[in-house]
């Protein structure tokens, strides 16, 4: 998936942080209702600027970015 399509970072916007395009929806804001339980549909009443397909999005980079932090596990030596 192109994050690009959906998520912007402008020093002009929220002081840089990540956001939805065309919004200022912040990433930590759409992640953090996820953590709260919230559910995609729950989001979108709550942000009706948002499209489900950039919740994925968000969902999507933070699996990314989360994957990039991982430690790579050691190879046992023989």
């Amino acid at each position: 998936m192109n994050h690009t399509n959906f998520i912007v970072r402008d020093q002009k916007i929220c002081n840089g942080e990540p956001v939805i395009k065309g919004t200022r929806v912040t990433l930590r804001t759409v992640l953090a209702s996820l953590a709260a339980g919230d559910g995609i549909d729950q989001i979108l009443k709550s942000f009706p600027s948002l499209t489900r397909e950039a919740v994925t999005s968000v969902i999507s980079y933070a699996a990314a970015s989360a994957e990039e932090d991982l430690p790579v596990p050691a190879v046992p030596s023989v």
